[in-house]
């Protein structure tokens, strides 16, 4: 590490802080936040190999803790893979209301300090604090606060990285975990970045790596020193003039407080394939509640149901069909996303996974609310708001549908592989 960067980590640090000037740009990211959650409530667990995901045969790891990951296990990664890598592993089930609920109290942190909040996801995020320098103090002093404002408020820890820009910030995040904190000085970005391998570098994925090993290019500080032109001959000009800002440290992108969703949606992997339509459509069901619960706590209504259907061999259908007002009743969304299902012609066919989402979204405030012929005064809207205060109170689950009082017995399917795109 360059004498112009300093890690920071919990206890005395020695030597003068990281020059932090002009550094306004925090990323910070929460450490194996799913595990750390999941061992507030399970503290005899720390210091073991816990995975957090779908347990099943076609379960997929959502997180997994740092003595999990020494062994070769990471997110994303199939089950059954990670149970060969560390048998003696933990594995427990994804439970996303109560990360769901630490990650808004977190967010809350974030705001308190700065409004230029970027949430990536549930447990990383972009502030540029620049404005709360005056009454804060200085950006890595400001990283020193949330750092321990998470820890004594949430009773997890996370790391963060400071810097000019957004990539470097996140690079730095990354580079300091798990707990720490790194400030990469402005006129160190240089130094940070040239010893990293070129996979660093944002849009770098396996076929662009591939590439550049190719041209003998395995640092970010080779592939700086290559002329943009043969850079765009060899990757096209978009992505060649990409890289080579990002290897010299540029990158003008702003931190952007709330980008709207674009749509919510859930889907599920079976364990086994299925070629049952009740069972398909009591997953519907299960998947229209969900993506109706998620639009009603965001505050959005959408006018277009799909439904995703993936066949035994892979192949995979999607059918969509807008409605002549936006709707964030799961009623709504269960009925339109079961006609199109029937109408895909694959009620007798195996199928592997099945998705329901919603798009065109927007208010719903300002969705326009019309009673259908048969339908009350005060009827299905206000039953799943009521649904909706339940699960808040007592947890998701604690009401639902009588159709589904059998899933959790059924084995055909699991929670944990489901989500927002």
């Amino acid at each position: 590490m360059s004498r112009k960067q300093q890690l920071h980590r919990p206890g005395p640090q020695p030597g003068p802080p990281a020059d932090d000037t002009g550094c306004s740009i925090l990323h910070v990211d929460m450490d194996a936040f799913f595990v750390s959650v999941e061992l507030l409530e399970r503290p005899e667990l720390r210091g073991r190999p816990v995975v957090v995901g779908g347990a099943g045969p076609r379960g997929v790891v959502s997180a997994a803790s740092y003595e999990a990951r020494k062994f070769g296990v990471h997110s994303a990664m199939p089950m059954s893979r990670a149970r060969r890598l560390c048998p003696q592993a933990v594995v427990l089930p994804v439970s996303h209301g109560k990360y769901g609920r630490v990650s808004a109290a977190v967010f809350e942190i974030f705001r308190s300090i700065t409004p230029l909040v970027e949430g990536l996801s549930l447990d990383e995020a972009f502030l540029d604090v620049a404005g709360a320098l005056r009454r804060l103090g200085r950006p890595a002093e400001i990283a020193r606060m949330i750092r321990e404002q998470v820890r004594a408020q949430q009773g997890i820890t996370c790391s963060v990285g400071v810097a000019s820009t957004k990539f470097v910030a996140k690079l730095a995040s990354t580079r300091c975990k798990p707990d720490g904190l790194l400030v990469v000085p402005a006129d160190g970005v240089v130094d940070f970045l040239h010893p990293l391998p070129v996979a660093s570098l944002w849009g770098v994925g396996e076929r662009t790596e591939q590439t550049l090993t190719r041209l003998g290019l395995r640092t970010v500080g080779q592939l700086a020193q290559v002329p943009l032109t043969t850079l765009q001959r060899e990757l096209g000009n978009a992505m060649g003039a990409h890289l080579h800002e990002l290897a010299w440290g540029r990158d003008p992108r702003e931190v952007v407080p709330h980008t709207p969703d674009k749509s919510i949606g859930a889907e599920e992997t079976f364990d086994t394939d299925v070629d049952d339509p009740e069972v398909i459509r009591r997953e519907l069901l299960r998947l229209a509640e969900k993506v109706g619960a998620r639009l009603r706590a965001s505050g959005n209504a959408g006018r277009t149901v799909s439904v995703k259907l993936r066949m035994a061999n892979f192949k995979t259908i999607t059918r969509a069909r807008t409605l002549r007002e936006p709707t964030d009743l799961a009623r709504v969304i269960y009925v339109t996303a079961c006609e199109l299902y029937e109408g895909a012609g694959l009620e007798r066919v195996r199928l592997r996974l099945v998705g329901v989402r919603v798009e065109n979204l927007c208010p719903a405030g300002e969705a326009p609310r019309q009673l259908a012929f048969d339908e009350p005064e005060r009827g299905w809207r206000e039953a799943e708001r009521a649904m909706d205060q339940v699960a808040n109170r007592f947890g998701h689950g604690a009401v639902r549908p009588a159709a589904l009082v059998e899933r959790a017995h059924d084995g055909d399917a699991r929670d944990g592989r489901d989500g927002r795109r």
